[in-house]
């Protein structure tokens, strides 16, 4: 969506690795670090102005969540494809898919596209949805902006191609990190809803537990084997981005995705939504949770009035897109 703040955000950090990139990871740790801090600066400034006011403060946070969480547009996404399947429309499927996911899906049959619709829920559903959330309940205004920085970097150049091997790795490194406790939060509430779509919470949490690590990803790995779990289905296998093929671990035990798979996956992710969402409002209200994201407002202001901002980051060192 143009005008959107994320899609501001990413034409800057184009814009920027244009100029400063060369292939060396100390030119990623700075492009990462410039990206950490336009993703967070602003809504610094405006928390500092506003942040005393009950009224000022909720509305910051009701803005920089609709400006992160992209609940419906990935329904909306995954809905396009399921419905290009349902009617036998291949071309129109493949069509449809990249607004999904980053891989080529020009010689994808059709349980090749609903494998990777349900692949692409299960992940986004942790990195745009439950991640963000739990980020925000933990430090509020800041803790969104901030992780839907990081992960956007991730998405820009956090991927394992020649360009980005050396340049992407502390982007993708520090998503790994942001993303570790949310993807198996992500899992535990994908089984505690399995029965939206017949599914069996115990079974469904052996599979992410079973086979999560086996995916090269330290987190989408677990995301991607709860949704397996609990709709019964097998993930993973050969797939291509950019022309190249790679062959990934079969997550999951059961039958081959159908066309019917992506309905139940969009329903899943909706109830993980749900479940996340009060998941966060709890944390946010506790004594814990409160102290967190005022010791974050704090921390963010005396930075502002810090000029050594942004030095001593430690972002030493990894991801694609689904």
């Amino acid at each position: 969506m143009r005008g959107h703040p994320v899609a501001l955000f990413g034409q800057v950090m184009t814009a920027l690795e244009q100029r400063i990139y060369a292939d060396r990871t100390e030119r990623g740790m700075a492009y990462a670090t410039a990206g950490l801090m336009l993703g967070t600066m602003p809504v610094l400034a405006v928390t500092r102005v506003a942040g005393a006011s009950p009224a000022g403060r909720a509305a910051l946070t009701a803005l920089t969540t609709w400006a992160v969480i992209a609940s419906s547009s990935l329904s909306e996404a995954a809905r396009q494809v399921g419905k290009a399947l349902s009617a036998g429309d291949l071309a129109r499927a493949r069509g449809a898919l990249p607004s999904l996911c980053g891989r080529d899906p020009h010689d994808l049959d059709r349980v090749g596209i609903a494998r990777a619709v349900v692949e692409s829920v299960a992940e986004n559903t942790s990195d745009a949805i439950v991640a963000p959330l739990m980020w925000g309940a933990l430090a509020g205004p800041v803790g969104l902006s901030g992780y839907r920085a990081v992960n956007t970097l991730d998405a820009m150049v956090g991927h394992h191609l020649p360009r980005y091997e050396r340049f992407g790795r502390a982007s993708a490194r520090v998503d790994d990190v942001a993303n570790w406790i949310p993807a198996r939060v992500t899992a535990l509430l994908a089984a505690g809803c399995s029965p939206v779509v017949r599914g069996r919470p115990v079974q469904t949490w052996q599979t992410a537990r079973e086979y999560g690590p086996r995916h090269p990803s330290p987190n989408a790995g677990w995301c991607e084997a709860a949704f397996a779990g609990a709709l019964g289905v097998r993930l993973g296998g050969v797939l291509s981005y950019s022309g190249r093929a790679e062959h990934r671990p079969e997550l999951g035990s059961g039958r081959p995705p159908q066309t019917a798979d992506v309905a139940s996956a969009i329903r899943l992710s909706r109830a993980v939504t749900v479940a996340a969402t009060v998941l966060a409002a709890g944390l946010a209200a506790a004594p814990f949770g409160c102290a967190c994201q005022d010791a974050a407002v704090r921390r963010s202001c005396n930075d502002l009035r810090s000029p050594q901002v942004g030095e001593g980051a430690d972002l030493r060192p990894r991801w694609g897109p689904s």
